[in-house]
């Protein structure tokens, strides 16, 4: 049970990637005073875990509306998350991605920071992943759902120590740590595909 909990909140940091939120959380915050930015960084980590906190809820009823099976939809959602660790692997960076987004300073704390930054496409997919009705008991979904709470409440709170963080690790560090989280992902996202497929298969 242990290892599971450890496993769990290791991909979730993952793929929420906290400290990757850090430059993007620096950028869109530099014209706001400490107080505002305390604000956004608390707010848009509220928002985040709702919008996780409702594919949770609602994300195994709209597959299962579209008739989409399980299998279907892990080696879909395992190809998804493949690609997203790709981008944070190979691509541009998500800390430099999401900079290029921001153009209005006074309504980032929903875009970029709550999302995509935080509740970013690949924390969606795999919060659908990890609360699966077919596959986790309802105390294993609520253990995920604390999970996700425990993860983003880390999220914020190394928002709120950013200038530090970021003194003291530096872009570049950052930079580095996003692209081995992108790898532990894609280490992931690949073992979903085969599970996936090899349930497909033996059925």
């Amino acid at each position: 049970m242990a290892t599971e909990v450890l496993t769990t909140i290791l991909f979730l940091i993952a793929v929420i990637d906290p400290l990757g939120s850090v430059p993007v959380y620096l950028e869109a915050t530099k014209e706001l005073d400490a107080r505002h930015k305390k604000k956004v960084a608390i707010s848009a980590s509220i928002v985040a875990f709702f919008i996780l906190l409702f594919f949770i809820v609602v994300g195994q009823v709209i597959l299962e509306g579209m008739d989409v099976t399980l299998d279907a939809f892990q080696i879909s959602g395992g190809v998804i998350l493949f690609l997203f660790a790709l981008t944070m692997i190979f691509g541009e960076g998500k800390p430099q991605s999401e900079k290029h987004r921001i153009t209005d300073y006074k309504h980032v704390t929903i875009f970029p920071i709550a999302i995509p930054s935080i509740a970013s496409p690949g924390a969606i997919m795999a919060v659908v992943l990890l609360t699966d009705n077919h596959v986790y008991t309802i105390q294993q979904q609520a253990i995920t759902t604390f999970l996700v709470l425990v993860v983003v409440i880390l999220t914020m709170t190394i928002l709120l120590a950013a200038t530090m963080v970021q003194k003291r690790i530096g872009d570049y560090g950052i930079t580095v740590i996003s692209k081995v989280m992108g790898l532990i992902l894609a280490s992931y996202a690949v073992q979903s595909i085969l599970t996936g497929l090899r349930d497909f298969f033996v059925v």
